[in-house]
C-alpha cells in the first residue's frame, strides 16, 4: 500500500503539476493586472473594515482563519526540507511562486464568495461549491468527500504528531498527554462553531506570526555581518552561479516551488473554504484578502529560511544522498535546523527547542481549527437539505479529536503518504476548476475595478456580470446598495 501510494504521489507532485500551477498563476496575474500588487490599499481597507453578521464572519476573521490554515508545519519543517534538497537557491524560487501564486489564492477565494450558499443560517463555500459550476459538476461532490477524509483523519494525525514530538523534545512531556490536551482544546473551540473558530484565529494568528518574526530579527541582528553574503548565496544558487550547488540547480527550482505551493496552499483551494464565510459586499474584496494571506505565509517561510541560512545551521544533499554542505551531523532535515539556528543565540541551552515547540503548537493548533471548519464546509454541501447535518458535523469533530490523540503517539509514514495523495488529487481538481472558470473570475474583477474607478465602494450585482447560479447575492445586494447609497449621501452632504 505504501509503495503504491508513493508511486502515485511521485507523479501527482511531478513536473506537470509545477508547470500547470505556474502557468495558471502567470495567466491570472496578467489577465487580472496584478491585483495582489496594484490593489494593496484596498486589501488593507477591506481587512480593517466590515462587520460580522448572523451568517458570516468579519473579513479579517475569514482572512485569519485561512491564514491559520496556511501557516502550519510546512512553514517550519517544509522550508527546512526544501533547503536540504534544493540548497539555498530554493528560497528564491519560493519567493517567486508566492508573488505569482497570490493570484490563484485571489481567484479561488473570489469564486468561493461568488458561489457561496447560506446553509442553516451560515455562509458556506469553497472548491466543492464552485467546482459544481464547471462542465463536470460531480467534481464538487468528489472534492467534498476528499476534503472530509483529509481534514477528518490524516491531516489531524500529522499536525498532532509534530506538536507532541516537539513538546516531548523540549519539555519531556508524554506524547499521549499532549494529544489529549490538544484534542480537548480543539473540541472546545470547534464545537462552538464557525464564529468561535474565527474569533480564536483572529487573536492567535497575529500573535504567533509576530512572535516568530521578532525571534527572526534577533537571530539576524546577532549575525548581521553575514546577511549580505547570505542573500548573495541565495541568488547565486537560484541561478546556478554557485559551484557547490550546481548539480542541484533543477532541484532548487522544483523544491522551492513545491514547498511554496504546499505551505501557501495557493492553487489548492483550501483557503477558499474560509474566504466564503466572510460577510463582504463584493467577492473580490475577500479574494484580495486571501491573496494577501499568501504574502503573510511567505513572511513566516522567509523567517524560517533566513534563520537557517544566516547561521549556517543546515545540511544539503544531492539527488544521490551525498552531502554538499554539512553543519549538523546526524540531524535530519526538518525542525532541527530551526532549533539549532535559534540555539546560536544562547549557546549551551535548548532555547531553540522550547521556542520551536511553542511555535509549532500555535501553528499546528490553528491549522487544526481550520481543519475543523473546512470539514464542516464539505459536510454542509453533502447534507445541506438534511436534518442530519449538525449530528454528522459533531461526529466528524469527534473523529478529528480521536485522530489528534492517535497522531500524538503514532506518526505513520503511510498517513503522510495518504495525506500527500489526497492533497495532490484535490489540487489537480481545483486547478481544473480554475481553468474552466476564468471567464467569471475575470468578469467580477472588471466589475470591481469599474466601480472603484467611479469612486464607489464596490457592491456585487450578479446581473451586471452575466454570472449564473449566484442567487444568494441577489438578496445580499439589495441591502448593500441601501448601505452604500446612505454612505454616499453622507459624503455629498459633507461636501
Amino acid at each position: 500500500m505504501l509503495n503504491f501510494t508513493n508511486i502515485v504521489n511521485y507523479y501527482l507532485w511531478g513536473n506537470a503539476l509545477i508547470v500547470l500551477v505556474l502557468g495558471l498563476a502567470i495567466f491570472y496575474t496578467i489577465a487580472l493586472r496584478f491585483p495582489q500588487i496594484r490593489l494593496f490599499k484596498q486589501i488593507v481597507t477591506s481587512l480593517s473594515k466590515g462587520q460580522a453578521s448572523q451568517s458570516g464572519l468579519t473579513p479579517f476573521q475569514g482572512f485569519a482563519m485561512a491564514l491559520g490554515g496556511r501557516i502550519g508545519i510546512g512553514t517550519i519543517a517544509g522550508v527546512a526540507t526544501a533547503i536540504a534538497a534544493g540548497g539555498p537557491g530554493s528560497v528564491f524560487w519560493m519567493w517567486v511562486y508566492a508573488i505569482l501564486g497570490a493570484s490563484l489564492a485571489f481567484v479561488e477565494s473570489a469564486l468561493a464568495q461568488l458561489w457561496k450558499e447560506k446553509i442553516q443560517g451560515e455562509y458556506k463555500g469553497g472548491p466543492s461549491y464552485y467546482l459544481s459550476k464547471t462542465p463536470l459538476p460531480w467534481l464538487g461532490v468528489l472534492t467534498a468527500v476528499m476534503g472530509i477524509s483529509g481534514y477528518g483523519f490524516t491531516g489531524p494525525i500529522i499536525q498532532a504528531f509534530n506538536i507532541s514530538d516537539s513538546f516531548h523534545n523540549a519539555f519531556n512531556m508524554p506524547p499521549l498527554l499532549t494529544g489529549v490536551i490538544v484534542a480537548i482544546l480543539f473540541g472546545i473551540v470547534v464545537f462552538g462553531g464557525m464564529k468561535r473558530i474565527g474569533a480564536i484565529a483572529g487573536y492567535v494568528v497575529p500573535f504567533m506570526a509576530g512572535a516568530y518574526f521578532l525571534v527572526t530579527v534577533a537571530v539576524l541582528l546577532a549575525n548581521i555581518t553575514r546577511i549580505p553574503s547570505m542573500f548573495a548565496l541565495i541568488v547565486k544558487s537560484a541561478f546556478n552561479m554557485e559551484a557547490v550547488y550546481g548539480g542541484i540547480f533543477g532541484s532548487a527550482i522544483m523544491w522551492g516551488i513545491k514547498r511554496a505551493i504546499y505551505s501557501s496552499e495557493a492553487g489548492m483551494g483550501t483557503g477558499a473554504n474560509a474566504a466564503a464565510s466572510a460577510e463582504v459586499s463584493h467577492p473580490v474584496k475577500q479574494g484580495l484578502a486571501q491573496g494577501f494571506s499568501v504574502y503573510n505565509t511567505l513572511l513566516v517561510c522567509t523567517c524560517t529560511a533566513l534563520m537557517i541560512l544566516v547561521t549556517g545551521m543546515y545540511n544539503v544533499y544531492d539527488a544521490g544522498g551525498s552531502l554538499l554542505h554539512e553543519a549538523l551531523p546526524g540531524i535530519q532535515p526538518g525542525i532541527g535546523y530551526v532549533q539549532s539556528s535559534i540555539d546560536t543565540l544562547t549557546r549551551g541551552t535548548n532555547i531553540g527547542s522550547v521556542f520551536v515547540a511553542v511555535a509549532i503548537f500555535f501553528f499546528a493548533i490553528t491549522t487544526l481549527l481550520s481543519f475543523g471548519f473546512y470539514s464542516s464546509v464539505g459536510l454542509a454541501m453533502l447534507f445541506k437539505k438534511s436534518k442530519l447535518l449538525k449530528p454528522v458535523v459533531y461526529g466528524v469533530t469527534l473523529l478529528q479529536m480521536a485522530s489528534i490523540i492517535l497522531g500524538s503517539v503514532w506518526s505513520s509514514e503511510l498517513a503522510w503518504a495518504i495525506a500527500d495523495l489526497g492533497v495532490g488529487m484535490a489540487t489537480w481538481v481545483n486547478l481544473f476548476g480554475l481553468l474552466c472558470l476564468a471567464k467569471p473570475a475575470i468578469s467580477i474583477m472588471k466589475d470591481y475595478d469599474r466601480q472603484l474607478a467611479k469612486g464607489l465602494d464596490p457592491v456585487f450585482d450578479p446581473t451586471q456580470c452575466d454570472v449564473k447560479g449566484a442567487e444568494l447575492w441577489t438578496d445580499i445586494v439589495e441591502e448593500r446598495y441601501k448601505e452604500r447609497n446612505i454612505s454616499n449621501q453622507r459624503v455629498l452632504e459633507k461636501v
